[in-house]
């Protein structure tokens, strides 16, 4: 087992040239073993649900990283945003380093509903991949839930996506599964 998952984590390394070239010591290691553990829960969706700390290794965007054009309306006092994204992140890591207001209370591990977003444009809503079960279960926790509702943890920037428009609703509610609360910050 051991074996396997560390072929699986040189595999996953060879993937994320842009975090392990330059990479020594610590964090080499951190990425091999963060990588091995998305390996281990079935690959690149699995990798979205670890915690942030266990993603601070992934493909971190920089001036030359290519990037899209995303819109953020908020509902609650109808401002709008337009924002460079760099490709690969996802919609709740643009809006926190955008200083977007997307609660995320759950850091993006798929346990909570507050980074709720409502795409705009029908056409862009297709071009998404199918929700999951898991992600399914907590749009249906969301407060003004829609045909286009997803939640900004699982939308992830890609060329197709290049003028994304997302709604984010008036009000949030945090109502975690399970009894799992995150602890504030």
């Amino acid at each position: 087992m051991l074996r396997a998952l560390t072929r699986a984590a040189a595999q996953h390394a060879a993937l994320l040239p842009a975090a392990a070239g330059g990479m020594g010591g610590a964090a080499a290691e951190a990425l091999a073993s963060t990588a091995a553990a998305a390996a281990a829960c079935g690959g690149r969706a699995a990798w979205l649900r670890l915690p942030a700390a266990r993603r601070a290794f992934s493909a971190a965007a920089d001036e030359s990283t290519e990037s899209i054009t995303v819109t953020f309306k908020d509902e609650k006092d109808g401002t709008e945003k337009t924002v460079k994204a760099p490709m690969g992140k996802t919609i709740l890591e643009i809006a926190h380093e955008n200083d977007v207001e997307l609660e995320g209370a759950c850091e993006g591990s798929l346990a909570c509903s507050t980074c709720h977003v409502i795409v705009e444009d029908q056409e862009y809503y297709d071009k998404l991949p199918e929700p999951d079960d898991d992600e399914n279960d907590m749009l249906d926790l969301a407060f003004g839930l829609t045909d286009t509702s997803r939640l900004g943890c699982q939308i992830v920037a890609c060329k197709e996506l290049d003028g994304l428009v997302v709604r984010i609703p008036s009000a949030t509610r945090n109502m975690a599964v399970d009894g799992f609360r995150p602890k504030p910050h």
